[in-house]
């Protein structure tokens, strides 16, 4: 029930706020298209069209977060989460084509250049929407790292750029009136440039995310420290996270316990698990792997330790876990992290042949792991 109310009051925070950017832009927009026309400035009226299309933006947003929150269906038993992925690329690309669009009329103006004919008026407009937008952008970035809403994000770093944007208009009608020099054409190739490139970058974080990205390294961090800190719990490896949206993630674990430990034991254990990490961390654990620990004698634990002093001489080798020997039918198996820049057949292959060297009556199962959370990018662990 937490986790629910914490939905619709993320929900509620994202509409109120792209309501505000709606209203706040609708207005500037107006005011500067006025303007824009009224001195026939192009970069004026251009700054007009981009406040437009972050009105647009927000509506999207709006739509997409609304869509996001719909109840888990037959068809769609995760939810509709990714739904706001989607509206953030469709954001990115009405902030694309606003870019190509400004590109193409600064142009123009610059082969075919017409006087502007700025008044007081214009000139106080202009300044206001600077200030406005200041505290727009910042609001709304604000509110969208708060909630992690990546539309948000997108829509206050936009209107933090808006405010630099309006500023070099400005600073253009300034310039025209004491000097009647007039780069407001170059000033409006220079803010499509910007809202292009704004553009891209939004189109290549959503598509990132799109993908799948590693999870927050210090999130993994946290799920692990408290899923060692059960009680019988050896060790958290492993850890998937599967994104389903914002807040919304799915994920499977592998924690090492004593051979001792019976079914019923094992049973209780998971179900404590999977119950506080998501009222912790929001996240459901649909699988919990077992590896089991040998406790029954010293032998085994002193192979473990030579088969971990030999995999981790290797750089290659990031981590080492899950093993498991039974000497009376001389099985051995253990999994290890493995950095990017090796191949996992040739990683396996080597460390076979040198366990195998010193262990020949053995059989070995070795599994290769990548590191998913970036847990082991600085240090071995």
């Amino acid at each position: 029930m937490d986790q629910e109310k914490k939905g619709l009051s993320r929900e509620k925070v994202i509409i109120r706020t792209s309501v505000i950017g709606i209203v706040a832009n609708v207005f500037l927009a107006a005011f500067k298209a006025a303007v824009g026309i009224a001195a026939n400035s192009i970069a004026v009226t251009l700054d007009a069209v981009n406040n437009l299309s972050d009105a647009m933006s927000s509506v999207i947003t709006i739509i997409g977060t609304k869509l996001s929150g719909k109840a888990p269906d037959r068809k769609h038993p995760l939810g509709y989460g990714r739904t706001e992925y989607l509206s953030s690329m469709i954001v990115s690309a009405i902030v694309l084509y606003a870019g190509i669009t400004s590109l193409t009329e600064s142009v123009k103006k610059i082969v075919h250049p017409e006087p502007a004919d700025y008044s007081a008026v214009a000139l106080t407009i202009l300044a206001s929407a600077v200030a406005v937008k200041l505290v727009l952008g910042r609001y709304v970035t604000g509110v969208g790292k708060r909630v992690n809403s990546g539309s948000l994000v997108a829509s206050g770093s936009d209107a933090g750029f808006d405010a630099i944007l309006s500023l070099s208009v400005l600073a253009s009608a300034v310039l025209y009136l004491t000097t009647d020099i007039s780069v407001e054409a170059w000033v409006g190739v220079v803010i499509a440039m910007i809202i292009i490139k704004s553009g891209i970058g939004m189109m290549r974080e959503t598509v990132s995310q799109i993908l799948g990205e590693r999870p927050d390294c210090a999130m993994v961090n946290a799920i692990k420290a408290d899923i060692r800190a059960e009680e019988g719990v050896h060790g958290a490896y492993d850890l998937v996270l599967h994104d389903y949206g914002p807040d919304r993630k799915v994920g499977s674990v592998h924690i090492e316990v004593p051979d001792t430990m019976t079914a019923d034991e094992i049973d209780a254990l998971e179900r404590r698990i999977q119950h506080d990490i998501f009222v912790k961390h929001g996240v459901i654990l649909t699988g919990i792997g077992i590896y089991s620990m040998n406790t029954k004698n010293d032998a085994a634990a002193r192979i473990r330790d030579d088969v971990r002093r030999t995999v981790m001489a290797h750089d290659y080798a990031l981590q080492f876990h899950g093993f498991y020997v039974n000497m009376e039918e001389k099985q051995m198996s253990f999994d290890t992290v493995l950095s990017f820049d090796v191949s996992p057949e040739d990683a396996v292959r080597e460390l076979t042949g040198e366990i195998l060297a010193k262990y020949p009556e053995y059989s070995l199962q070795i599994t290769p792991d990548v590191d998913l959370s970036g847990t082991y990018d600085e240090k071995k662990g």
